[in-house]
This record gives C-alpha cells, sequence and structure tokens, in this order.
C-alpha cells in the first residue's frame, strides 16, 4: 500500500481508482496486504472508520451478552453510523469500495494494534468478533464459498456414519432425534473446536469432534484467530521501519489512543451562557467525578499543577465557559494563593493557549475519558486522570459513599472497576447520580462533556432546549431515588457563537514547547 500526499496526487475521483485486487467474497481472511495508492487523508479516514466499528463491537459487549437480541440491535445501531453501514446487508455483495475500505482499514489498524501485548489482544478480540458477526449474516451458500475460499472446505459425515452415533449426538447436543436426522455434522480435529468442547456441545471420539453445521464458525474463528495472531507478531516486528516515516508514525501511533465519539470543539457550544459564577452550582449537579475530584481540590488548595489545569480547563471551555469568564474563574480562585501579576506572569499564558490565542493559535479539544486515562498517570500532589482508573479502591469507595450512593449503587461500580471497565463504571455512576434513568436510554460514557451533556439534558427535561444550570435544588432532587422527579429551568436562546475548527487526532498535541513555558510542577 503507497501512501501520497493529496496535494500531489493526480486529480481522480474516488470511483475512478483502479483495483488491484479483485475481492472474491464480501468476507476476507485478510491474508494479502494491499497495494492501493491512497492519501495520508484517505489513510486516517479509513483506520478511524474501522476504530469506530470496533469500538461499537467493544461497548455493546461490556453492555450486553454478545448475540444476544439487545447486542445485535445496539451493534447494528452503532455501525449504521458509519461508513461500514452496509457490511452486515447480504446485499453488497458488488459493493468494491466497501470490500476495499474493509481490506485496507484492517491492514492499518494492524500497524496501530500490534505495539503491545495488550493492543494486540483487544483488537484481536474485536475482530473476531466482526467476523462472527458477518458470517453468521451470510446465507448457507456464501458460508460454504468463504470456507472453501480459504482451504477450510469440511466435508458432512455420511448418513451411515451418523446413524450410527446419533444418541451420542443428540446427548451432546441437546437437539430431539428429528433435528439430529435433518442436521449435518462435521467429523474435524478437536482441537479446532476446542471453545465448543470446553461447553460440552459436541461429541468427541478418537480424537475428533463431530460438529454440527451451525456451529462450523468455530472452526473459523479458531484459524483466524492462529492467523491474525500471527500477522500481528509479524506486523510488530516490522514496525521499526516506520520511524523512517515521519508521517505515518504519529498517525499510527496515536490511533490506538483515537477518540471517535461527538466533537465538543468544532459544534455551536454554550459559549456566553455559562458564566464562572455558575461552574460551582454545575459541578456538584452535573460534572463526572473526574472533573469533580479537580474542582474540589482547586478550591481547597487555590491550586492545580499543569496537567490538572489542562484537563479542567479544556473541559471548562467544552462545556461553554468563554476566554473572559474563564480567566475571571481561574484568577478568583488563584489569587487567594498568589497576586494578581504572579497570575497574569504564570497561568494566563496557558489559558489563552488552551482557547487557542497564544503559541501556533490551535483550538484544543477537551479530553475525552480514552486520552484521561491512557496519557500520564498523575503523580504526588496531582489531580488530574481517571478516579476509576487512577484512585486506590478503597479510597474510591469512600467518595463514592461520600456522594450518598446507595451501597446497591457502589457495588456496581466497583465490580466494573475491577474489571478493568472504567467507562462502564462511570455510565453506572451516572445512573446513579440521576435517578429513573435507563442504562438503554443513555450511551456509555466515553468524554467527560458527554457525561455533562447528559446531566442537563435529564435535569432539564427536554432534550432540546439550550443549555442552563439547574436551580440548586436538595441533593435528593436528583440523586438515585428514582421517585423523585427531575427539577426543569427555563429556556434561553440559544447562543450564535461558534468556535474554531477542531484539530485531527494527527496534530493535537497534549503539550507544545511554548505551553511548557509556565509549567510550575
Amino acid at each position: 500500500m503507497e501512501i501520497v500526499d493529496p496535494k500531489s496526487r493526480s486529480k481522480r475521483t474516488r470511483k475512478g481508482v483502479k483495483l488491484e485486487q479483485k475481492y472474491t467474497h464480501p468476507l476476507q481472511f485478510f491474508h494479502t496486504p494491499p497495494t492501493d495508492t491512497i492519501s495520508l487523508q484517505e489513510f486516517e479516514e479509513y483506520a478511524v472508520e474501522r476504530l469506530k466499528v470496533l469500538k461499537a463491537l467493544d461497548t455493546a459487549g461490556v453492555r450486553h451478552v454478545r448475540g444476544s437480541d439487545k447486542y445485535n440491535e445496539l451493534v447494528e445501531k452503532e455501525i449504521k453510523k458509519t461508513k461500514f453501514g452496509p457490511i452486515l446487508r447480504t446485499d453488497r455483495r458488488d459493493d468494491e469500495f466497501l470490500q476495499r475500505l474493509d481490506h485496507i482499514s484492517h491492514f492499518i489498524l494492524r500497524l496501530a494494534y500490534c505495539r503491545s501485548e495488550e493492543l494486540r489482544r483487544w483488537f484481536l478480540q474485536q475482530e473476531l468478533e466482526l467476523l462472527r458477526l458477518r458470517f453468521q449474516r451470510e446465507s448457507p451458500e456464501s458460508r460454504q464459498d468463504f470456507l472453501r475460499e480459504n482451504n477450510l472446505n469440511y466435508s458432512p459425515i455420511s448418513e451411515d456414519d451418523k446413524r450410527d452415533i446419533t444418541p451420542e449426538l443428540i446427548a451432546a447436543s441437546g437437539r430431539n432425534t428429528s433435528q439430529a436426522h435433518t442436521q449435518e455434522y462435521f467429523k474435524v480435529p478437536f482441537v479446532e473446536v476446542l471453545d465448543l468442547i470446553s461447553k460440552r456441545k459436541v461429541f468427541l471420539s478418537d480424537g475428533f469432534a463431530y460438529v454440527p453445521r451451525e456451529d462450523m464458525i468455530s472452526i473459523l474463528l479458531t484459524h483466524y484467530r492462529a492467523h491474525l495472531s500471527h500477522s500481528l507478531a509479524v506486523t510488530c516486528r516490522a514496525l521499526p521501519h516506520l520511524e523512517e516515516d515521519d508521517r505515518l508514525l504519529p498517525m499510527v501511533c496515536g490511533l490506538s489512543k483515537r477518540y471517535v465519539g461527538k466533537d465538543y470543539t468544532s459544534k455551536k457550544t454554550n459559549v456566553g451562557q455559562i458564566t464562572a459564577d455558575m461552574v460551582e452550582m454545575l459541578s456538584k449537579q452535573s460534572f463526572p467525578m473526574c472533573m469533580q475530584q479537580l474542582h474540589e481540590s482547586m478550591k481547597r488548595d487555590h491550586h492545580l499543577r499543569h496537567g490538572g489545569r489542562q484537563q479542567y480547563g479544556l473541559f471548562l471551555k467544552g462545556i461553554g465557559l468563554s476566554l473572559e469568564e474563564a480567566m475571571t474563574f481561574w484568577r478568583k480562585e488563584f489569587t487567594k494563593l498568589i497576586d494578581g501579576d504572579k497570575f497574569d506572569k504564570n497561568y494566563s499564558y496557558n489559558i489563552r493557549h488552551n482557547y487557542g490565542k497564544e503559541g501556533k493559535r490551535a483550538n484544543y479539544t477537551p479530553y475525552s475519558c480514552m486520552k484521561v486515562i491512557m496519557s500520564n498517570a498523575p503523580g504526588q500532589g496531582d489531580y488530574h486522570g481517571c478516579p476509576f482508573k487512577h484512585c486506590d479502591e478503597a479510597l474510591l469507595a469512600q467518595k463514592l459513599r461520600g456522594q450518598s450512593l446507595s451501597k446497591e449503587h457502589i457495588d456496581k461500580i466497583m465490580t466494573e472497576v475491577k474489571g478493568g471497565h472504567y467507562g462502564v463504571a462511570c455510565t453506572k455512576h451516572f445512573l446513579a447520580k440521576h435517578g429513573g434513568v435507563e442504562e438503554q436510554d443513555i450511551n456509555s460514557i466515553n468524554h467527560p462533556n458527554q457525561y455533562f451533556e447528559e446531566s442537563q439534558r435529564i435535569l432539564r427535561g427536554d432534550k432540546k432546549e439550550s443549555l442552563k444550570p439547574v436551580p440548586n435544588t436538595p441533593r435528593s432532587q436528583y440523586s438515585s431515588s428514582p421517585s423523585q422527579g427531575t427539577p426543569k429551568s427555563q429556556k434561553i436562546p440559544e447562543s450564535q457563537g461558534t468556535p474554531g475548527g477542531q484539530m485531527s487526532g494527527i496534530e493535537e498535541m497534549e503539550e507544545d514547547d511554548d505551553l511548557m513555558m509556565s509549567l510550575d510542577c
């Protein structure tokens, strides 16, 4: 696959690009790397689209049992939002652009997710699930064609052989006699269906397993797992060669941390509706735990170190705090400890920089949950990061009890924390804080600003209203008690202000040299 600069590329439409490989089946085992010529823009676009699909599978798998109706419904809903939308349909065999997208994007993400054991494990799990989901949507003839193309063309056992072991097949599969007679069975080496054996779903004899046709997906996934696992290891060994190309390496390294959800900078925000005086009330009503922790630490110490100022400052920018109000907010708190001149000298530059008024004048985006969790962990004296990830479990449970959450809710949150599902834990925290809200009514939390917006929408009772803090009410009115109503605020006109364009994932940097001028660690 050749990467070219879009400016130097010859003029041709996407439909006019010649395909060097012909796709003979909608499903692919990804044996052969692509040889197409694509631009850097397409390189990133393809990778991000596939990443959205894999993360949708991951999120759905945490919230619902894989293969259940709710799981399939959520996955289909999320995939339809991407350019892979038609991928689950059975009438798209001749969609060459979709197959090209599928082919190229897989190999791009191989580069991004081969760099560590943890990344390889996650990528492997999601790709296996994607193949399973797609294979099950294919017709019996299409499934057989795909197995044959990948040298997995097993022949069913004869009727005489099946008649001899029918009682054993019925006992192993739980089917009745008529179902066993009409079902086709395949005799395969037992090592190829270890997952079916662990579930006691197949009959074993002399080192062979007798697998019904509907469970042949297990054999396919076993071979695909071995192939992809080996390919990721080979790709990892070849990765150092990318260091010679300064165009691709930053992009590839950033993909595994890439946020692919809603943009909280380039859209119209509520700039002008949020003032410095409103932040205290909003922090108690609608801030996620990470931002509550930063706000409380700043109120207590009248100071935040650089990591905390970056994380909290960009969050406040994302909820609609203007540059002028941000200056007022930070100055009011910091000058309780230092004089105004020192604040102007050491801190005002950073605030203006985050709003694109200094340095390279980039419009920095609020940190996503992925960035908060994966970026530099907080050290001694720091309060940034994700409490569900970085906080001691006993201390976290104590903080949750301090928010008057019930033991049942705390136990659910801590279960997800112990399982490493920090986004799900944050979602459970959201549900505990907003009584009467069902999990299916909201998306999984993957951005602090998403938590804030969802909270305000629920407390307003009308998703179409402009943002405005709910009047300060007793905790019981928006706590975990489902019997309590949700207070509403008055509607105010939508702000006309629009921030500048968002930086892409390639360009966005957490810090740069001139920003570090006033770092006070």
